[in-house]
């Protein structure tokens, strides 16, 4: 037979099943793999018929198929039963003794012994040197000598309270029994006697006012004394002391009261801010609506107010002064001043009505300038369907101050601006998707934003740099953007009632007042929840108001009170605004519980205006 005996030697065969051959024989050629056309239906038919398929196994190394002779699965059979694989080993025969208990002469091995069994051994010495080192540091110190006394254990020590493996370390102990006095004595002192008056009040009081819960007895001796008839009643009242006495005591926590308080800065660190009533307008009847200071920086200039007997009248600040009165017909709900410092406007909320104003007070050239600006307008060529009619004021109108009317199917019951001063927004009172509209000064044309309602709409507001437009319902805020047409977020104001809404100069933060007192912090960044909810108010609020450029927050409410709070808000995205109440102003009388109605901010001031049920407009210094 050839010798093709295989010298790739322990690999993974694995390696080879990629190439033609599977190794090297002997010569250093190539051991080719045997050629396999076999499908599974022959390798099935093979072993059906190939008597001799069981006992046909593949070589690896050559790949070759061998037949095992009957000496090989003769082999396989015994390894396979446990049995050693020689036929002729006994494993059972007598071993041979070499190494007996009998000192010989001559050794069994006669090897010379090694030179390390006559040499000092270096490491061991250099071990013993690190150890002697060890001791003398007294790293390694000697073994504790054993303690032979007997040790007991305790089968009480979790019984006792004063162990330290006491089974209640706050053990409390039974409450004790009041000692008897001298008025249980048998023979007691006649100062602790009850006259009869005071038997039949005794007998006549509930069991729990009883000052004794007995009658004091005397007897001449013990032994005329008879049975306690209380006996078995104050027995079981004790069982169920010991019974509901606490298991375990509670251990009252030394907390610091200025702890709980969060430490925020004083209010005479944070001014300026209003403290003082400088002004106050004649009262009048019924009360005034909105205050509405005009944006220009002269203090002199006039600001309306507007109220509930059909006129509105212009304030010069300074002296608290009236300067001009308009009648407008009707109840007057809502009252803006254009923002823009360019154009002398006030937009005015009369019934179904907004009225464009010019009060023409001030600058000649500003009013001027905003009468051309009205007046330059070019109706386009083909008239377009609006919700609202635009139109233009009649000559007695226009001597008053009036410029242009807009008319609403419904009442209007609020309206605001946009920073630059063209559009402003109108809300009515309705339950329709027609409740807000948007109106464009220049062009004189209106929209209605939205197709569906999606509740009572209390009041709207424009962002005062990016394009979006916010809209209180009852519970929500929806906030929009105007160029993509979509809703941009919901926010959550956890409130029963929304009532008034202001934003933040910068337009990341909002503040929402609501009927059951509580006024809400929006962030618009962080959550759609409030970063901060306040309950300084004990009735409803009316109004919110945000200063323009000092970081100051006002709230009017029913309770008669203003309550002016520093609302920082930081560059650095990642410090939390700092909210501190500085000053509580009271001065409204409350009037058919209504207090505080409206307030508002000076444009350029650390003042703030409030007008109130009583009829009067009061600004605070």
């Amino acid at each position: 037979l050839q010798d093709i005996r295989n010298t790739v030697g322990n690999i993974p065969m694995e390696w080879y099943q990629d190439f033609p051959h599977v190794g090297y024989n002997l010569d250093g050629k190539k051991i080719y793999k045997p050629i396999r056309n076999k499908d599974e239906l022959d390798m099935f038919l093979e072993k059906m018929e190939n008597p001799d398929y069981w006992r046909t196994v593949q070589d690896k190394m050559t790949g070759a198929d061998i037949k095992l002779t009957d000496e090989q699965v003769d082999l396989v059979h015994r390894l396979q039963r446990g049995q050693f694989g020689d036929v002729r080993f006994d494993p059972y025969e007598p071993a041979v003794d070499f190494f007996t208990h009998e000192v010989m002469i001559h050794p069994v091995t006669n090897r010379p012994a090694d030179k390390r069994s006559f040499i000092p051994s270096l490491t061991e010495k250099e071990k013993v040197s690190k150890l002697v080192h060890a001791i003398k540091m007294g790293w390694i110190k000697p073994r504790k000598p054993k303690d032979d006394t007997p040790t007991y254990y305790d089968l009480w020590a979790h019984e006792d309270p004063n162990s330290i493996l006491g089974r209640h370390k706050m053990h409390v102990p039974a409450p004790k029994m009041k000692l008897p006095g001298h008025e249980e004595s048998y023979n007691p002192p006649p100062e602790y006697l009850l006259s009869e008056e005071e038997k039949l009040a005794w007998e006549q009081q509930e069991p729990a006012e009883r000052k004794l819960n007995f009658v004091p007895q005397q007897y001449r001796c013990l032994r005329a004394v008879p049975a306690y008839s209380r006996f078995i009643h104050e027995r079981f009242e004790r069982c169920l002391d010991l019974y509901l006495c606490p298991r375990q005591r509670k251990m009252r926590v030394n907390v610091d009261p200025e702890d709980l308080i969060p430490k925020l800065p004083k209010p005479r660190d944070l001014q300026p801010f209003p403290t003082t009533q400088a002004l106050v307008t004649e009262p009048r009847q019924p009360p005034a609506r909105r205050p509405c200071p005009c944006p220009c920086p002269w203090l002199t200039l006039p600001c309306p107010a507007g109220s509930d007997d059909c006129t509105v009248r212009f304030w010069e600040v300074c002296t608290a002064r009236c300067m001009k009165t308009l009648p407008v017909g009707g109840v007057v709900k809502s009252v803006a001043w254009n923002p823009n410092p360019t154009v002398c406007l006030v937009a005015i909320c009369v019934e179904q009505s907004v009225l464009l104003v010019n009060p023409c007070l001030g600058d000649k050239l500003l009013y001027g300038a905003t009468d051309q600006l009205l007046e330059s307008y070019v109706a386009p060529e083909e008239e377009r369907v609006q919700p609202v009619q635009w139109v233009t004021a009649t000559m007695e109108e226009h001597s008053k101050g009036v410029r242009l009317v807009v008319q609403h199917s419904k009442a209007v019951k609020q309206v605001t601006w946009h920073g630059k001063g063209d559009y402003f927004a109108s809300v009515v009172s309705d339950n329709s998707n027609m409740q807000v509209l948007i109106h464009q000064t220049s062009k004189r044309w209106s929209q209605n934003p939205f197709r569906k309602s999606k509740g009572l709409v209390q009041c709207v507001l424009f962002h005062p740099i990016r394009p979006y437009f916010f809209v209180a319902t009852q519970r929500y805020v929806r906030v929009y953007n105007l160029l993509k047409q979509e809703l941009t977020k919901k926010l959550m104001t956890n409130c029963k009632w929304v009532s008034s809404m202001a934003i933040h100069p910068g337009g990341d933060n909002i503040i929402c007042g609501s009927y059951d007192s509580k006024l809400a912090w929006f962030d618009l960044d962080l959550s759609t929840r409030p970063y901060q909810m306040l309950r300084h108010h004990k009735k409803a609020l009316r109004s919110v108001a945000f200063h323009k450029h000092y970081p100051l927050f006002a709230s009017g409410s029913d309770d008669g009170t203003v309550i002016v709070c520093h609302g920082m808000v930081y560059n650095d995205l990642l410090q939390n605004p700092l909210l501190v109440p500085v000053k509580v102003l009271k001065g409204h009388a409350m009037t058919l519980d209504l207090g505080v109605l409206d307030v508002l901010f000076h444009p350029t001031q650390p003042w703030v205006f409030s007008s109130g049920a009583d009829g009067t407009v009061r600004l605070y210094t």
